[in-house]
């Protein structure tokens, strides 16, 4: 077709179309953009390859705490073991905050056992469980018994690490650390089980509330068990002395009993 454009007014409408910013010709030939595009563009073609690909590398499996904790408490034979099994034990992030493990004090194998919640500064500092104040007042509570952690009472805790600024363990915590309590239980062997404060109460019973519960004899791993107020609470609560004193008499009438 015939263009009646001369050559002057053809340079001025390509000189007014510059001043505009049409300044580079994109192709020959006008593009249909509406128009489906028969072959793929080449990152939808490499998607599937990618896709293909991933499916071919294995997933790494998912974490399981609590079977892994099952397993290693199920293999240790005796106390040392089990202790080596706590050490080896990768998935509690307790473990990267605290000194050292924290794992009994006492004579294993005596009547009597108590489970506190975890260790505090200074059971971190010096590793045995039950060396603070509230320690201290528990020492005095067992003596008024006939009772002793160097005779004939052996000592931990639910958690064998320090929580971070002495917080309470979290639930997940508490499932992960139950399989190593119950088979520390088993290879201590007491003949009572004395749980200290909602922690221990909720391992070994899986109940809370030790307002509730003290005072009340439970079973668990085969045994009898006594729930009690911590002596850290008793420390912040001398009027709960009282109650607790009624439970240090129910332990001795207990072992009494044979």
């Amino acid at each position: 077709m015939e263009s009646h454009l001369d050559a002057h007014i053809a340079l001025a409408m390509l000189d007014w179309q510059i001043e505009l910013g049409a300044d580079e010709a994109i192709c020959d030939a006008p593009v249909d953009r509406y128009a489906l595009d028969s072959a793929p563009p080449a990152a939808a073609q490499a998607a599937p390859a990618r896709a293909a690909a991933a499916e071919a590398v294995p997933a790494a499996p998912a974490a399981d705490p609590v079977g892994d904790a099952s397993r290693a408490a199920a293999a240790s034979a005796d106390l040392p073991a089990l202790r080596a099994a706590m050490e080896a034990y990768p998935h509690c992030d307790l473990r990267r905050g605290a000194r050292q493990l924290v794992f009994s004090d006492g004579v294993p194998g005596a009547p009597v056992m108590i489970l506190g919640e975890a260790p505090g500064r200074e059971e971190d500092i010096e590793g045995r469980p039950f060396v603070g104040q509230a320690g201290q007042l528990l020492d005095r509570m067992l003596a008024a018994i006939g009772l002793s952690r160097t005779e004939s009472v052996y000592i931990t805790n639910v958690v064998p690490w320090r929580p971070p600024g002495n917080r309470e363990p979290t639930q997940a915590e508490i499932a992960m650390m139950r399989p190593f309590v119950a088979r520390h239980v088993e290879l201590a062997a007491p003949r009572i089980l004395v749980v200290m404060g909602n922690v221990s109460a909720d391992a070994v019973l899986g109940k809370r509330g030790i307002l509730r519960l003290r005072g009340t004899w439970d079973q668990a791993f085969g045994r009898p068990v006594l729930p009690m107020t911590h002596p850290a609470y008793l420390l912040r609560t001398p009027a709960a002395k009282r109650e607790a004193w009624a439970d240090l008499l129910d332990i001795k009438a207990k072992l009494s009993d044979g």
